[in-house]
């Protein structure tokens, strides 16, 4: 009876709609097309009281398998289902207490992660920067204010703080910006007497992560990367149908995107019942977002999150509005430099003396960080924790070799970390920090490897508290609820047009301790039985009632 309830469960597809969530990156495939968001999606990790209305359920009758030879056998019929045959499935599953394999399939081959990714940079950062690590941006000039007045420029200098964010603070975008403007107007600044520069250079490389294809650049989880960063350097968008048939549709942002962005609405209001034929898109490098087609009345609209073009930009931009609110005086002009464009104007030369740190801001210790980059599967923090590692612990300067790049340089160091924890420079492909790429290839092998190394870490506790909770928070936050999964299952999940997966822990009904990676590669974005399997092969694993031994 169970079996078959799984088989009809499985075999049986849905349209899957995209959700882009409020200025977030969970797990979300490149749209085509623009469709309505996700209204339960939030900035930060939430337990909603019920499933979302489409939401799968699962029946706890007759869920626990009683013998090991018996998990197998379903776990075999979910893995080899039909359906799933156009795909190719890549499953390990070991138990952490008798180092038992309790299944296998594909698990040597090469796949391609999706935000699985995210898994080795943030055990790396764990292990290299420490749960106790902090970001700091500064605010330097070049003397302190005399009677109130700096005579010169006002250089803030970011180092790749994520934290200055709406997801940090309730859901405020202005408090983090604020918290730095009431610093600079603590040490007496009342007027600029030059500009206000951001200063991004402490990292250098592009301003995007390699691999990326350009149809994500324009969403909030394919936002530019840089050593300033605000309100994850994306728009909060909401576009609504108008009042009436042929009237424009109705578009709001946040945070105020006026001075650094521009909202071209071109899109009308259709008949009620209409086909929603609703386009957004920014071009490389534009700072004009187009808004066409049309929404038909009625509809639920759009909501999501858009990246803005020059992030450093749009932080001193916001910047300024706060420190005018203060009562501060700004003369210059708004203006960025970067490693590109002629290198920092901080550091100290032999022109001049070095400038004076009159303000600082410090992010929450990485631990915090953390969570806030697996939970929601934030792409571009994971990858400024990557520019990080490569700024912090670059590979050795003497070899010619070696990566001058801080994103190159932090592949080395995730690299290195992962020899350490048993991994084969040969059994993995490293693009990118995050998975964004669709050149990143590991193994089921790798991951049930470097999962197993953390449980033996002396930071487990932080990574494993770091991880999505099935029924709970983060991406797993609508999966599995009322099933023995819910609140047990901890892993990080991963998605893109042609992949599913999910890597983590689960305790089963005897009390055993499993370590898990699934990946489900070449199967079309379209079809919501690649979730359902994978939800199911791990509801198994957490009714399981035997042992592996």
């Amino acid at each position: 009876m169970f079996r078959r309830f799984i088989i009809l469960l499985l075999v049986a597809s849905s349209t899957a709609t995209l959700h882009l969530s409020s200025i977030s990156a969970q797990d979300q495939q490149r749209p085509r097309t623009v469709v309505p968001a996700d209204p339960s999606a939030s900035q930060g990790p939430v337990q909603p009281p019920s499933p979302p209305p489409g939401s799968r359920s699962f029946p706890l009758l007759n869920l626990a398998p009683p013998s090991l030879a018996d998990l197998k056998s379903r776990i075999e019929e979910i893995a080899r289902q039909p359906a799933l045959e156009p795909g190719f499935f890549a499953v390990k599953i070991v138990s952490l207490d008798t180092n038992q394999i309790i299944y296998e399939q594909n698990a040597n081959k090469f796949v391609r992660p999706a935000s699985n990714m995210k898994l080795y940079t943030v055990a790396t950062a764990f292990d290299r920067l420490t749960p106790d690590y902090h970001f700091v941006t500064s605010v330097y000039a070049k003397e302190r204010p005399e009677d109130g007045k700096i005579k010169g420029d006002l250089i803030v200098y970011g180092r790749g703080d994520p934290s200055i964010a709406a997801r940090f603070n309730n859901g405020d975008y202005f408090k983090g910006i604020n918290d730095l403007a009431d610093r600079i107007v603590a040490a007496g600044v009342k007027r600029v007497k030059g500009d206000l520069v951001g200063d991004e250079s402490y990292f250098n490389g592009a301003p995007i992560g390699s691999g990326w294809e350009w149809e994500d650049l324009t969403w909030s989880y394919g936002a530019e990367l840089s050593a300033l960063t605000i309100n994850d350097n994306a728009i909060d968008l909401t576009v609504k149908p108008g009042m009436s048939v042929g009237f424009p549709v109705v578009i709001t942002s946040g945070p105020p995107a006026t001075s650094f962005m521009t909202i071209a609405n071109h899109a009308t209001t259709a008949a009620r019942g209409s086909r929603s034929d609703l386009h957004i898109y920014r071009g490389l490098g534009a700072n004009t977002l187009e808004i066409s087609g049309s929404l038909p009345l009625g509809d639920t609209g759009f909501i999501g999150g858009v990246a803005v073009p020059d992030p450093a930009l749009a932080f001193v931009s916001m910047l300024r509005d706060a420190l005018v609110k203060r009562g501060v005086k700004i003369d210059g002009r708004l203006r960025t430099v970067d490693a590109r464009s002629g290198g920092s104007i901080v550091p100290s030369s032999p022109a001049g003396p070095a400038p004076i740190e009159i303000a600082s801001l410090q992010s929450p210790p990485f631990s915090i960080i953390a969570a806030h980059t697996l939970k929601p599967s934030q792409n571009q923090y994971t990858e400024l924790i990557l520019r990080t590692l490569g700024k912090i612990q670059p590979p050795n300067p003497n070899d010619a070799t070696r990566a001058r790049d801080n994103e190159d340089a932090g592949l080395e160091v995730v690299t290195s970390f992962l020899r350490q924890a048993g991994v084969g420079e040969s059994e993995i492909a490293l693009n990118d920090g995050s998975g964004l790429s669709r050149n990143d290839l590991i193994s089921a092998n790798t991951t049930v490897q470097l999962l197993t190394f953390m449980t033996k870490h002396r930071y487990f506790g932080q990574f494993r508290d770091a991880l999505p909770i099935a029924g709970v928070d983060g991406t797993l936050r609508t999966r599995m609820r009322g099933t023995p999964a819910e609140g047990n299952v901890r892993a990080k999940t991963g998605s893109l047009s042609s992949v599913a997966s999910l890597s983590g822990y689960v305790t089963t009904a005897a009390g055993e301790h499993l370590v898990f990676s699934m990946m489900l590669n070449n199967y079309p974005d379209a079809a919501a039985v690649r979730r359902d399997s994978i939800d199911a092969i791990a509801i198994l694993l957490a009714s399981f009632a035997g042992k592996s031994q």
